[in-house]
């Protein structure tokens, strides 16, 4: 499976400090933005992925990320001219994608917790996953509905009079038809190309998966002021009660068996002193006693 970050849009509502730096690539917490995301796709066992931003903003991005070797990535870039909607990331990939099952997750979520994502993406056969996460304000977010067997019935965008308080996470699985439903959609009255449209079109046709999210899994969406902020807080309080870091990229590719040790050892040469470093020399001391 080939997994996409999203890290595109204009980030208005995080004005004035997205004039100087896209909003991904803003701190949550002690890591930028977009780590979180690729976090995700890392855990799910993605390792083929393609970042798409904004022509100012894509630079930045190669220079923090590279390649991805360091982490037992294959990393690529595209840009996104304008904002085009959501489902358009599957355009612009469409050579990256070649034909593969592909995850797209947006740059500003952030989840944490166990999604079960390694077997899940491994079985993606002729079928759509979408998330669905309860929330108090469904009316902010593209709504899902479910029946009696938990198989999905309806999908509204934003919709006035919720049919239920499931919210659609910024993660979407896909098998290899996406590209071609994207491109036989029609730009929406905004001029975008929604990504609810390709969702409904797995649910009419009856495809369309839908996985609850358990107690134990954080879903948060960084993209104002506010919602940045309770993202920090949550990632501080969770490292500082646990010791651990979530989105430790180092620490994940160690975990799946992307890099080994050495490989870590020779990031390390060129990391800054920082607190991220003392906890990746921390991480690689453990891995090397316990060998």
């Amino acid at each position: 499976m080939k997994g996409i970050v999203l890290a595109g849009g204009e980030g208005s509502r995080l004005d004035p400090i997205t004039r100087v730096a896209s909003k991904q690539l803003q701190p949550v917490y002690d890591k930028p933005m977009v780590f979180y995301p690729l976090a995700t796709l890392m855990e799910a066992g993605v390792r083929d992925v393609l970042v798409i931003s904004t022509p100012k903003d894509l630079s930045r991005f190669e220079e923090l990320l590279g390649t991805g070797s360091q982490w037992g990535l294959r990393i690529e870039y595209a840009v996104q001219p304008s904002p085009g909607g959501i489902a358009e990331a599957f355009l612009i990939g469409e050579e990256f994608i070649a034909g593969n099952a592909v995850a797209l997750i947006l740059g500003d979520n952030i989840f944490h917790g166990d999604l079960g994502l390694s077997s899940r993406s491994s079985e993606l056969h002729d079928e759509a996953i979408v998330f669905g996460y309860p929330v108090n304000d469904p009316e902010r977010y593209g709504v899902i509905e479910l029946d009696a067997s938990g198989r999905a019935v309806s999908l509204e965008e934003k919709p006035n009079a919720p049919q239920s308080n499931l919210a659609v996470p910024g993660f979407y699985l896909y098998d290899n038809r996406v590209v071609e439903i994207a491109r036989g959609l029609q730009p929406s009255a905004r001029g975008e190309l929604e990504i609810t449209d390709i969702n409904r079109f797995y649910l009419k046709e009856g495809t369309l998966r839908v996985i609850r999210l358990s107690r134990g899994v954080a879903w948060l969406d960084s993209g104002t002021h506010d919602s940045l902020l309770d993202a920090a807080n949550f990632i501080a309080t969770i490292e500082h009660r646990q010791g651990l870091k979530i989105a430790c990229l180092e620490e994940i590719a160690l975990d799946h068996g992307y890099v080994d040790v050495g490989t870590v050892m020779r990031s390390l040469e060129g990391m800054p002193q920082s607190g991220y470093r003392e906890y990746v020399e921390k991480v690689v001391e453990e891995r090397r006693s316990s060998s």
